[in-house]
This record gives structure tokens, C-alpha cells and sequence, in this order.
């Protein structure tokens, strides 16, 4: 994430009415696309009772943080089976900031939520970024785990409907520039253990003075400072925690971080870590499986731009999106520089399909923070979802084809290996022009299909409530693990049914500074029979199930029948 960077930008080879393969060269796969459902994405954002407005402290003053905004969190913090949300408030640089603070939203049922936030003891004003969400202690209970500006903060889920700031006694402190976090058991021990994203060295006293035009300020870019390693957090298992990042090989003082996705890439059974960096090399780190770490960024070609440039690179995820059996990489950049798409060859080698596909020629434009995977029509592929917004009010006069607030955008996955813009198709809603920052998805209303939410900065939170997903049919699967961590982060489900073979893994994580709900949806199209459910929990224990119904949502605790 950067202000302004001119660049020669690669023409698109686009391929017209066939599949483009990682080298632009045609391809068929031979399959049908799937049957299209109509879908709406309706804004009931104030009908569900959200009322939150994020607060970046702009003053005219120009101060870096300014530009970030934060993250969202869908979770279920009271373990009645509905998705509650947290949405990450900054606050004013100056003065009385005390009702300026971070929401917390119980989710009632009937499509409303109540802010709970004073009660869950979580109205504490803080200059906040992320979030990640995960039952660190295996108590049963998500706990939240907040980035913060002037030092990240851990909040215990006491089980009660409140939570307990317990930063200090559980080890944790991360006073850098935290960004995104994501919850990884990395060791496989059971307990989940952090990784922690963070950007420059920045403090107020030591802001730098940048201009365009030489009199007035703007935005410095990440280039102007110095980066920070990141952070990783060994889980001890007594509720405290160890700072292990540079004994581990995760901690590159020169990195920019903005966005993590969790993934096995290599498929060995080791969560392995993407770190998106800003005007930075974009870091690949192997799990060795020793408790350490090695980086193959360079290597597998995901490190760079095909001009071997480092990108603004902001949000991240993974997914497999083609069904070949591996995870693929998307990852949300500056505008004048399009998405990655990075396909995953299965030989440690990545490709980006983005340059020579239709969904590099869409994105060129957009400024690119959210960014996540999720079957949006539930016909069994999954789609891209990507937030989009600038960081400066002023861009429009210096690049009039690049605006400020931007529309969202939705690409559909349409099954045999390419995405289509399908923004125009889903309702005005939709595409409203934002400073989004934030996003993440749910099933908020326990219809099957999947939900929206988005973060703007210095604006207004906007919940898409997924209208018309539901007419395919659908299979969602909560997971609580006993062995493994109770969370379940890091299970590999394989579906299988009449039309082939999905896997998912849930993860934490992914997006940027954001976390979507655990529960793993499947979309089935027109089956109307799980033929076979294979669940590969983290510690290797596998579980299998046959003849499962469809349009239901099915809870799975490790080693015990199903519920």
C-alpha cells in the first residue's frame, strides 16, 4: 500500500471464450459451466441494528496510520451457533477518544444484532487495526486478539458473555505496527499459536514530511520507512505465550506486512505462511517441521511482480479454485497494478494467471485491501471478492482514470479454470463506491448462503446480506477438535459428490487485518447427496462420512459420531 508509484504497466493477452492457462495459452476444460442463480446483494446494514463508524484520527495532520483503516471479525463468541461480528475502531490522535472504541455485535437471530460491547467489557478506546478470532486456551470459547498501534492486546473470552484483557500475563508484546494477525498451529501440539503481521517503524514524533507539490503534505509512502519483522507466538499451552519469530526464521526486519494466509502448500500436512508485504518482497515461509521456518518467496515466483517489481500488496487468501488438490494464492495490490492470481503448479512453483485473464484487466485500476475466496451462488466453485479504496481524497487530480472511493468488486468462478466480473449482476447495493478497507464473510442469518461484511476508513461498516445464493444446495460443517486445537484451524475436508471433488481447510486469518467466520461451506449446485466426507484433522487423524444430507449445517467433534 502506496500513494503514488508510475509504472509501465504489461499489456493483457486476454483469451476470448476459452480458459487461459498460466502462459496465456488456450485451454478447455471440457466441463459445462455451471447453471447461474440469480443473486442480490441487499445493504441492510441499518436493519440489522449497525450502527459503527471508524474514526482514523484524520486531523490534516497526515499521519501514516491514517491511511490504513482496520479489520472485521465474524465469530461466535457466545456459542449459541449464530455468527456475532467485531468491528476494529481507531480513535481521535488527541483529546477525549473514550466513546470512540471497537463494537462488538451479538447476533439476536431474525436478521438483528445488539451491541454488547460495554457489557463484554470490551468498550476500551485504542488505536486498532485487525483482528483474529480463535479458542486459544481450548476452553471452548473464541478469544479475540486485537492489533493495535501502541501495542496489540489479547482478550480472553471468559465464557460469560465478557472477556478479560490478559495481554500482559499471557507473554504478549507486539508494541510495533501491527496489522493482520492469524491464529496457526504451527508445531501441532494443539494450541494454537500467532503470527502477527507488522508494517514500519512509525511514531508520532517521528512522522516524515513528504509533498507532492513541495508546499503542502500529503501521505508519505512505506518506502519512506524503515519495515519491522513480524511476530510469531508459540503457544506453551498455560495460557502464555512465546515470542519465537527470528529463532523460527519468520522475522525479516525488512518486511512491510499488511496481509497473512495460512496454507499447506506443498501438501506435507504443515501449515505453512504467506506474507503479503508493502513495497516489499512478498515472503513464502515452509514449515520444516522442526519448529522453524525457510523462505521461498524468490523461488516459487510469488515474491515479485512479472516485472520484477514488489507490489503494494495488502489482502491475501487461499484456496483451491480450479479443483486440482492445491492451494492457490490471490493477493490484493495497488492501483496500476491488478490482482495476483497465483496459480499453484504442485512442484513449489507458482504462476500468476492474473496478466494474461480477464480479472487482471478488472482489477487494474482498483486500490485492493480485503480480498478473500467464498462460493458466493453455492454451485460448488468458489468466487473472489475484493474491497477496494484509495488512500488520498486528492488521487482523482493527479491520475483522473483512479478514484478515491471505490466500487467493490465480485468475480465469478465459472468452474472451468477463469473469473468473470460479475459485479453488475448482484445489485446496486453492491456496488456502492467505498474507502473499504476491511471485509469477511458468514452466514449470518443461517440461510446457507454466504454474507458480507465491509470496513471503510474514517466511514461506516456495510453489511450485504446474500439474497438468491440459497436456490443451489449447500453443506456447512463446524468443526470442534479434542486432539487437536478446539477450534479445528488447519482441517482439511474433502467433499465429494455427484459432480466431483471440493477440499477446504479452515483456516484464520486471510483477507486484510479481518477474519470470516470457522464453519466451512460447501456449495453443491444441484446435488442433492454428499457422497463422501473425508476430515484430516491437524494432528493426522482422519475421519470419514458417507450418505450426508444436504442444506444443513452439521457439527463435527474429532473422534465422536455425528451430531
Amino acid at each position: 500500500m502506496y500513494q503514488y508509484r508510475f509504472k509501465l504497466l504489461i499489456p493483457l493477452a486476454l483469451c476470448a471464450g476459452v480458459a487461459c492457462g498460466p502462459s496465456g495459452e488456450e485451454t478447455d476444460s471440457g466441463s459445462p459451466e455451471p447453471p447461474r442463480v440469480a443473486v442480490v446483494f441487499t445493504d441492510v446494514t441499518s436493519e440489522a441494528g449497525i450502527e459503527f463508524v471508524h474514526h482514523n484520527g484524520r486531523s490534516g495532520r497526515k499521519y501514516l496510520p491514517e491511511t490504513l483503516g482496520s479489520g472485521c471479525a465474524f465469530l461466535d463468541y457466545n456459542n449459541d451457533g449464530r455468527a456475532d461480528i467485531f468491528l476494529v475502531n481507531s480513535r481521535p490522535w488527541t483529546g477525549n477518544a473514550s466513546d470512540v472504541t471497537s463494537k462488538l455485535y451479538r447476533n439476536e437471530g431474525g436478521g438483528r444484532f445488539s451491541d454488547v460491547t460495554v457489557q463484554a467489557g470490551l468498550a476500551i478506546p485504542m488505536y486498532g487495526l485487525g483482528v483474529a478470532a480463535a479458542d486459544y486456551d481450548n476452553d471452548g470459547f473464541q478469544d479475540l486478539y486485537v492489533t493495535v498501534l501502541d501495542g496489540d492486546r489479547l482478550f480472553r473470552n471468559r465464557g460469560d458473555g465478557t472477556f478479560e484483557d490478559v495481554t500482559g500475563e499471557a507473554g504478549i508484546d507486539n508494541a510495533r505496527f501491527g496489522t493482520s494477525a492469524a491464529w496457526v498451529d504451527y508445531d501441532l501440539d494443539g494450541h494454537l499459536d500467532l503470527f502477527v503481521a507488522n508494517y514500519v517503524k512509525w511514531t508520532m514524533e517521528g512522522d516524515l514530511w513528504c509533498s507532492m507539490d513541495g508546499s503542502t503534505k500529503t501521505y508519505c509512502t512505506p518506502e519512506s520507512y524503515f519495515g519491522q519483522p513480524s511476530a510469531l507466538y508459540r503457544n506453551r499451552g498455560d495460557g502464555s505465550f512465546q515470542e519465537v519469530g527470528a529463532a523460527a526464521g519468520v522475522a525479516d526486519p525488512t518486511a512491510k506486512a499488511l496481509g497473512i494466509a495460512i496454507f499447506d502448500y506443498d501438501s506435507d500436512g504443515l501449515p505453512d505462511i504467506f506474507q503479503a508485504n508493502d513495497t516489499q518482497p512478498n515472503k513464502l515461509y515452509r514449515n520444516e517441521g522442526d519448529g522453524t521456518f525457510s523462505e521461498h518467496g524468490v523461488s516459487a515466483g510469488i515474491a515479485y511482480a512479472e516485472d520484477g517489481k514488489a507490489r503494494g500488496a495488502m489482502g491475501v487468501d487461499a484456496a483451491d479454485y480450479d479443483r486440482s488438490g492445491r492451494p492457490h494464492l490471490l493477493v490484493g495490490n495497488f492501483a496500476n497494478e491488478m490482482l495476483n492470481l497465483f496459480h499453484n503448479e504442485g512442484n513449489g512453483l507458482f504462476v500468476d494467471e492474473a496478466p494474461t485473464s480477464e480479472i487482471g484487466r478488472d482489477s487494474l485500476l482498483a486500490l485492493t485491501f480485503g480480498a478473500f475466496f467464498f462460493d458466493y451462488d453455492l454451485d460448488g466453485h468458489v468466487d473472489i471478492f475484493c474491497a477496494n479504496g484509495h488512500l488520498d481524497e486528492e488521487i482523482e487530480v493527479v491520475q483522473p482514470a483512479v478514484k478515491f472511493a471505490q466500487e467493490p468488486q465480485l468475480f465469478r468462478n465459472d468452474g472451468r479454470g477463469r473469473f468473470g466480473l460479475a459485479s453488475g449482476e448482484v445489485g446496486g447495493d453492491f456496488s456502492e463506491p467505498l474507502v473499504a478497507r476491511g471485509a469477511a464473510y458468514a452466514d449470518y442469518d443461517g440461510d446457507g448462503d454466504l454474507d458480507i461484511l465491509i470496513t471503510t476508513n474514517d466511514g461506516p461498516a456495510k453489511l450485504l446480506r446474500n439474497d438468491g445464493g440459497d436456490a443451489n444446495n449447500y453443506l456447512r460443517v463446524r468443526l470442534e477438535g479434542t486432539q487437536s486445537n478446539r477450534s479445528g484451524l488447519g482441517t482439511r475436508l474433502q467433499l465429494t459428490t455427484a459432480s466431483g471433488t471440493q477440499i477446504q481447510v479452515v483456516r484464520g486469518g486471510s483477507s486484510y487485518c479481518s477474519q470470516s467466520e470457522t464453519v466451512a461451506t460447501f456449495g453443491l449446485g444441484q446435488d442433492t447427496e454428499v457422497d463422501r466426507l473425508e476430515i484430516r484433522w491437524p494432528g493426522g487423524a482422519v475421519e470419514a462420512f458417507r450418505g450426508l444430507k444436504v442444506n444443513r449445517e452439521i457439527r463435527l467433534r474429532e473422534g465422536q459420531p455425528l451430531r
